[in-house]
Protein backbone atom coordinates (compact mmCIF):
# COMPACT_ATOMS: atom_id res chain seq x y z
CA UNK A 1 0.00 0.00 0.00
CA UNK A 2 1.02 3.36 -0.72
CA UNK A 3 1.79 5.80 1.51
CA UNK A 4 0.37 9.12 1.96
CA UNK A 5 2.00 11.64 -0.06
CA UNK A 6 3.40 14.70 2.19
CA UNK A 7 4.69 18.29 1.72
CA UNK A 8 8.70 18.73 1.81
CA UNK A 9 10.27 21.07 4.45
CA UNK A 10 12.35 23.45 1.96
CA UNK A 11 14.86 25.76 3.13
CA UNK A 12 14.76 29.53 2.71
CA UNK A 13 17.01 29.07 -0.57
CA UNK A 14 15.09 26.03 -1.86
CA UNK A 15 11.85 28.27 -1.12
CA UNK A 16 12.94 31.26 -2.95
CA UNK A 17 14.45 29.12 -6.19
CA UNK A 18 11.28 26.73 -6.36
CA UNK A 19 8.64 30.22 -5.82
CA UNK A 20 10.54 32.20 -8.55
CA UNK A 21 10.61 29.23 -10.94
CA UNK A 22 6.31 29.33 -10.59
CA UNK A 23 6.25 32.92 -10.72
CA UNK A 24 8.13 33.08 -13.97
CA UNK A 25 6.32 30.21 -15.46
CA UNK A 26 3.32 32.38 -15.77
CA UNK A 27 4.68 36.25 -15.48
CA UNK A 28 7.44 35.32 -18.28
CA UNK A 29 6.58 32.44 -20.49
CA UNK A 30 8.99 33.61 -23.30
CA UNK A 31 11.77 33.47 -21.00
CA UNK A 32 10.98 29.49 -19.33
CA UNK A 33 12.51 27.61 -18.35
CA UNK A 34 15.13 29.76 -16.68
CA UNK A 35 18.89 29.71 -17.34
CA UNK A 36 20.98 30.00 -14.44
CA UNK A 37 21.28 33.97 -14.59
CA UNK A 38 17.99 35.01 -15.13
CA UNK A 39 16.98 32.31 -12.03
CA UNK A 40 19.58 34.04 -10.17
CA UNK A 41 18.50 37.43 -10.54
CA UNK A 42 14.85 36.61 -10.52
CA UNK A 43 15.82 35.41 -6.94
CA UNK A 44 17.43 38.75 -5.96
CA UNK A 45 14.88 40.97 -7.72
CA UNK A 46 13.79 44.20 -5.06
CA UNK A 47 10.16 44.10 -5.85
CA UNK A 48 7.42 40.96 -5.28
CA UNK A 49 10.32 39.71 -3.15
CA UNK A 50 10.19 39.21 0.92
CA UNK A 51 12.53 39.41 2.31
CA UNK A 52 15.27 40.85 -0.26
CA UNK A 53 18.05 38.51 -0.74
CA UNK A 54 21.50 38.48 -2.77
CA UNK A 55 22.43 35.29 -3.83
CA UNK A 56 25.01 34.07 -5.60
CA UNK A 57 25.05 31.61 -8.55
CA UNK A 58 26.48 28.58 -6.03
CA UNK A 59 23.64 29.39 -3.87
CA UNK A 60 21.11 28.63 -6.44
CA UNK A 61 22.82 26.09 -7.96
CA UNK A 62 22.90 24.38 -4.50
CA UNK A 63 19.05 25.21 -4.11
CA UNK A 64 18.41 23.35 -7.64
CA UNK A 65 20.21 20.28 -6.74
CA UNK A 66 18.17 19.45 -3.45
CA UNK A 67 14.89 20.84 -5.30
CA UNK A 68 16.15 17.92 -8.48
CA UNK A 69 16.33 15.07 -5.89
CA UNK A 70 13.23 15.98 -4.46
CA UNK A 71 11.66 16.10 -7.96
CA UNK A 72 10.43 19.44 -7.40
CA UNK A 73 12.93 20.65 -10.42
CA UNK A 74 14.07 19.63 -13.49
CA UNK A 75 16.52 20.95 -16.58
CA UNK A 76 15.80 21.72 -20.24
CA UNK A 77 19.10 21.48 -22.43
CA UNK A 78 19.80 22.43 -25.49
CA UNK A 79 22.90 22.35 -27.73
CA UNK A 80 25.37 22.48 -24.92
CA UNK A 81 25.76 22.24 -21.54
CA UNK A 82 26.21 26.32 -21.40
CA UNK A 83 22.15 26.52 -22.58
CA UNK A 84 21.10 24.19 -19.31
CA UNK A 85 17.60 26.01 -18.42
CA UNK A 86 15.28 25.60 -15.04
CA UNK A 87 11.91 24.26 -14.54
CA UNK A 88 9.45 23.57 -11.82
CA UNK A 89 7.54 20.62 -11.37
CA UNK A 90 5.58 21.45 -8.29
CA UNK A 91 2.10 21.00 -10.19
CA UNK A 92 3.19 17.69 -11.69
CA UNK A 93 4.27 16.34 -8.00
CA UNK A 94 1.55 17.78 -6.24
CA UNK A 95 -1.91 17.43 -7.80
CA UNK A 96 -3.03 21.73 -7.82
CA UNK A 97 -4.91 23.21 -10.29
CA UNK A 98 -3.22 27.10 -11.79
CA UNK A 99 -5.22 28.94 -9.28
CA UNK A 100 -3.89 26.89 -6.33
CA UNK A 101 0.26 27.28 -8.13
CA UNK A 102 -0.68 30.97 -7.94
CA UNK A 103 -1.69 31.48 -3.94
CA UNK A 104 0.83 29.18 -3.22
CA UNK A 105 3.88 30.65 -5.03
CA UNK A 106 2.45 34.50 -3.90
CA UNK A 107 2.51 32.73 -0.64
CA UNK A 108 6.30 31.65 -1.05
CA UNK A 109 8.11 34.76 -2.44
CA UNK A 110 5.59 37.69 -0.18
CA UNK A 111 5.34 35.83 2.92
CA UNK A 112 1.62 35.72 5.07
CA UNK A 113 -1.01 37.81 3.25
CA UNK A 114 -4.69 38.52 3.36
CA UNK A 115 -7.10 37.53 1.12
CA UNK A 116 -7.08 40.67 -0.44
CA UNK A 117 -3.32 41.48 -0.76
CA UNK A 118 -3.15 37.68 -2.89
CA UNK A 119 -6.53 39.01 -4.60
CA UNK A 120 -4.18 41.98 -5.47
CA UNK A 121 -1.12 40.63 -6.10
CA UNK A 122 -2.40 37.70 -7.78
CA UNK A 123 -3.10 39.58 -11.45
CA UNK A 124 -0.25 38.62 -13.36
CA UNK A 125 -0.30 35.15 -12.28
CA UNK A 126 -3.88 33.59 -12.30
CA UNK A 127 -7.17 36.40 -12.89
CA UNK A 128 -9.09 35.96 -9.73
CA UNK A 129 -12.87 37.05 -10.62
CA UNK A 130 -13.16 37.57 -7.16
CA UNK A 131 -11.96 38.00 -3.90
CA UNK A 132 -14.56 35.39 -3.35
CA UNK A 133 -13.43 33.03 -5.02
CA UNK A 134 -9.57 33.96 -3.64
CA UNK A 135 -11.27 32.61 -0.41
CA UNK A 136 -12.93 29.65 -2.06
CA UNK A 137 -9.40 28.49 -3.08
CA UNK A 138 -7.67 29.10 0.01
CA UNK A 139 -10.14 27.13 2.42
CA UNK A 140 -9.66 24.25 -0.43
CA UNK A 141 -5.82 24.31 0.29
CA UNK A 142 -6.10 24.68 4.02
CA UNK A 143 -8.31 21.61 3.80
CA UNK A 144 -8.17 18.26 2.92
CA UNK A 145 -5.70 15.11 4.00
CA UNK A 146 -2.41 17.00 2.87
CA UNK A 147 -3.36 21.02 3.22
CA UNK A 148 -1.25 23.51 1.78
CA UNK A 149 -1.28 26.21 3.61
CA UNK A 150 -2.66 27.61 7.14
CA UNK A 151 -4.75 30.40 8.39
CA UNK A 152 -2.88 32.47 11.06
CA UNK A 153 -4.05 33.59 14.42
CA UNK A 154 -5.53 37.45 14.49
CA UNK A 155 -3.40 39.68 16.06
CA UNK A 156 -5.47 42.60 18.17
CA UNK A 157 -6.53 44.92 16.05
CA UNK A 158 -6.34 42.88 12.91
CA UNK A 159 -9.45 42.81 10.53
CA UNK A 160 -8.48 40.19 8.03
CA UNK A 161 -6.64 37.24 8.52
CA UNK A 162 -3.81 35.88 6.73
CA UNK A 163 -2.58 32.89 5.48
CA UNK A 164 1.19 31.16 5.05
CA UNK A 165 2.53 28.08 3.41
CA UNK A 166 3.19 24.91 5.04
CA UNK A 167 6.24 23.96 2.80
CA UNK A 168 8.95 25.01 5.60
CA UNK A 169 6.93 23.36 8.53
CA UNK A 170 4.86 25.03 10.83
CA UNK A 171 4.90 28.56 9.98
CA UNK A 172 6.73 30.88 12.95
CA UNK A 173 4.93 34.62 13.02
CA UNK A 174 6.84 37.30 13.95
CA UNK A 175 6.45 41.22 14.13
CA UNK A 176 8.07 41.91 10.74
CA UNK A 177 5.21 40.41 9.08
CA UNK A 178 3.23 42.48 10.66
CA UNK A 179 5.13 45.33 10.52
CA UNK A 180 3.64 46.44 6.90
CA UNK A 181 0.03 46.06 8.11
CA UNK A 182 -0.67 48.71 11.25
CA UNK A 183 -4.08 48.18 12.60
CA UNK A 184 -7.24 49.48 10.59
CA UNK A 185 -5.12 50.53 7.37
CA UNK A 186 -4.91 49.22 4.01
CA UNK A 187 -1.92 46.98 3.30
CA UNK A 188 0.95 48.97 1.16
CA UNK A 189 0.35 46.69 -1.72
CA UNK A 190 -3.45 47.63 -1.68
CA UNK A 191 -1.85 51.13 -0.98
CA UNK A 192 0.11 51.04 -4.19
CA UNK A 193 -2.73 49.55 -6.41
CA UNK A 194 -5.22 52.43 -5.41
CA UNK A 195 -2.18 55.00 -5.81
CA UNK A 196 -1.53 53.69 -9.74
CA UNK A 197 -5.03 53.80 -10.20
CA UNK A 198 -5.41 57.73 -9.22
CA UNK A 199 -2.40 57.95 -11.23
CA UNK A 200 -3.96 56.70 -14.18
CA UNK A 201 -7.08 58.30 -13.68
CA UNK A 202 -5.53 61.48 -13.08
CA UNK A 203 -3.28 61.40 -16.26
CA UNK A 204 -7.08 60.64 -18.25
CA UNK A 205 -8.43 63.66 -16.70
CA UNK A 206 -5.39 65.95 -17.69
CA UNK A 207 -5.89 64.60 -21.62
CA UNK A 208 -9.37 65.11 -21.54
CA UNK A 209 -9.15 68.53 -20.45
CA UNK A 210 -6.32 69.37 -22.86
CA UNK A 211 -8.21 68.16 -25.35
CA UNK A 212 -11.81 69.68 -24.64
CA UNK A 213 -9.00 73.58 -24.34
CA UNK A 214 -8.35 72.01 -27.65
CA UNK A 215 -11.53 72.25 -29.37
CA UNK A 216 -12.37 75.80 -28.15
CA UNK A 217 -9.38 77.37 -29.12
CA UNK A 218 -8.34 77.94 -25.19
CA UNK A 219 -4.61 77.71 -24.78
Amino acid sequence: MDSPQTLPVLDAEELRVLGTLMEKAKTTPDYYPMTLNGLVAACNQKTSRKPVVNYDDDTVINALNSLKRRGLTSTATGGSIRNIKYKHNFAIVFPVIPSEVALICLLILRGPQTPGELNTNSGRMYEFESIEEVQEILDKLAGGEMPYIVQLPKRPGQKEVRYAHLLSGTPEINDDDFADEPSGRPSSSVMEARLTKAEQEIAELKETVGRLMRELGVE
